[in-house]
């Protein structure tokens, strides 16, 4: 396997950033291999860094191997005069902010060549996230085998051919998570409708939906609508519910909507 890079700079520490530097770890990167520069860290990256030996916001730090941005994209403006001297030519921008392209990072980090840009979602913290990204002419063989190496790290990844189906991915896994937590509250709370107590409506709802994953998972063969077919009897229970999500209106057309709301609120943050 691919040697991880030999130093990493991790600027910001939020949710997505924090899930990647804990899947990093977890899977093998020595901690001293690892800075994180975050002026606000959580008590869970305070915490990370103090029990890992990871550097926390050093003083002083040298272009690393890799420039990982993970700052809110609104923050890249402030961020990047004073990170800009963290990349040179030889480093590997690898940013994973939502809707910043290659040209807007260039423009800011005027020393950067060689820059992947990515989407990762946050099951990464678990191994289980789903990545793709996409590389500008300058990054060479080695420098996409560090990229396979971190993403892989913390689970599937794919390349892409075309910048610009970096909003779409955004717009499906990058934000697909949401969308997932939020289906398990409006199954929850469709149960206390039905008039079942609010404990045991979330517990059915988690429990439905982390199952269900589960069992896509280890059905890895067999596609969704072969599982879906599965579980709904012809004229029952299911068949009827399914017959309101799949109505004109339904779940595949909010999807769609939902999805490409998404899309476009990518695009418009460029720049």
């Amino acid at each position: 396997m691919t040697q991880w890079p030999t130093r990493i700079v991790l600027v910001g520490a939020g949710k997505m950033g924090g899930a990647m530097a804990v899947g990093w770890l977890q899977a093998g990167l020595k901690a001293s291999a690892l800075a994180i520069l975050e002026p606000n860290p959580s008590e869970e990256i305070a915490s990370l860094a103090a029990s890992r030996g990871v550097a926390l916001n050093p003083a002083k730090s040298a272009p690393p191997d890799v420039l990982v941005l993970a700052v809110k994209p609104q923050s890249l403006d402030a961020t990047a005069p004073q990170i800009a001297p963290l990349a040179d030519a030889r480093t590997l921008v690898l940013s994973i902010l939502a809707g910043k392209t290659i040209a807007n990072l260039k423009a800011r980090l005027p020393r950067a060549g060689a820059v992947v840009r990515a989407m990762p979602n946050t099951p990464a913290a678990i191994g289980r996230g789903v990545t793709a990204a996409f590389a500008s002419p300058e990054v060479n063989a080695e420098q996409r085998r560090w990229t396979e190496r971190l993403f892989v790290a913390v689970g599937g990844f794919h390349w892409l051919t075309d910048e610009h189906a970096i909003d779409a991915v955004t717009a499906i896994s990058g934000g697909g998570p949401a969308y997932v937590f939020a289906l398990t509250e409006a199954l929850a709370a469709a149960a206390e409708k039905l008039g079942l107590p609010p404990e045991l409506s979330m517990s059915l709802a988690r429990g439905t939906v982390e199952g269900s994953g589960e069992l896509m998972r280890r059905e890895s063969g067999t596609p969704p609508a072969i599982l879906r077919r599965n579980v709904t009897s012809p004229g029952g229970t299911t068949a009827a519910a399914l017959a309101v999500l799949q109505s004109e209106g339904g779940l595949d057309d909010l999807m769609a909507r939902a999805a490409a709301a998404a899309r476009a609120r990518a695009a418009e943050m460029a720049g």
